[in-house]
């Protein structure tokens, strides 16, 4: 149980962390951007060999595949409903162009870009503060699985969380800042996120590591739904909006420390 503490509490301090950040700083974009990417390239890896591939492992195919598609699916309509409730940039959209989620809206975290509306209204940074949590919770307690069963002991997975939280926490805190909410205020609702995760991966650690395998496999799959629906909805859309081709790096950089971390 004490791995799955420490794990815990590593995993979601780069909420914290991210959260101070971005209370007290504005980066630019292009920083940003190669935060986002790098992240996505973790995730790739975790949500392939530590997530999926565990699934299907314990539960077989259809159940592995069946819970992923539930993950994407739920995540994909809520996030739907937090963009609706961030209410979207007001600006006009091209034609052919789909306007991105403001979920990640990185304007109102960068040095060189005006925050937009939505941001400083506070709306995105509670919004995505709310979408951490959503695919927060399954990945936490696949996170506390992995420390209490067979496999690579959760690194991987752990880096992914690491690098994936840093960058949404950072923007989400900005979002609230330029809202004029206090600092005190951010932190204490980031924190709150951070104990929760972090209890997310004692009890995946707890009670789940002790169930039967096939119980185990659909909170896997459904965080590999979960974790590859926001790389396609969020992360790594914005990342290349604001990075643009030399983004590919920092993802495939990302890629080789998860997998690196994954044969540990």
């Amino acid at each position: 149980m004490g791995s799955a503490w420490l794990f815990g509490l590593v995993a979601s301090s780069a909420l914290v962390i991210g959260a101070a950040i971005g209370v007290r700083f504005r980066l630019p974009k292009r920083l940003l951007a190669i935060l986002l990417s790098f992240a996505a390239g973790a995730l790739i890896t975790a949500l392939s060999f530590e997530l999926f591939e565990d699934a299907y492992e314990r539960g077989g195919l259809v159940r592995a595949a069946l819970g992923l598609l539930v993950g994407a699916l739920v995540f994909a309509v809520l996030s739907a409903l937090l963009d609706r409730w961030a209410q979207p940039r007001k600006r006009p959209v091209p034609a052919g162009e789909v306007e991105g989620s403001v979920k990640l809206d990185t304007d109102t975290a960068a040095a060189d870009r005006p925050a937009t509306t939505a941001s400083t209204r506070g709306a995105a940074g509670l919004a995505l503060l709310a979408a951490v949590t959503l695919d927060g919770v399954p990945e936490n307690l696949a996170l506390g699985v992995s420390l209490g069963g067979a496999g690579s002991g959760g690194l991987a997975l752990l880096a992914a969380i690491f690098v994936s939280n840093l960058p949404e926490a950072l923007v989400g805190a900005s979002s609230m800042r330029a809202r004029g909410q206090s600092a005190a205020s951010i932190l204490l609702l980031w924190g709150a996120c951070a104990a929760v995760l972090v209890l997310a991966v004692v009890v995946g650690a707890g009670p789940f590591a002790n169930s039967d395998p096939e119980t185990i496999s659909l909170p896997l799959a459904f965080a590999a739904g979960a974790v590859i629906a926001s790389l396609a909805d969020t992360l790594m859309p914005e990342a290349y909006e604001h990075g643009g081709p030399a983004v590919a790096l920092s993802t495939a950089a990302g890629f080789v420390l998860s997998f690196t971390l994954s044969l540990a």
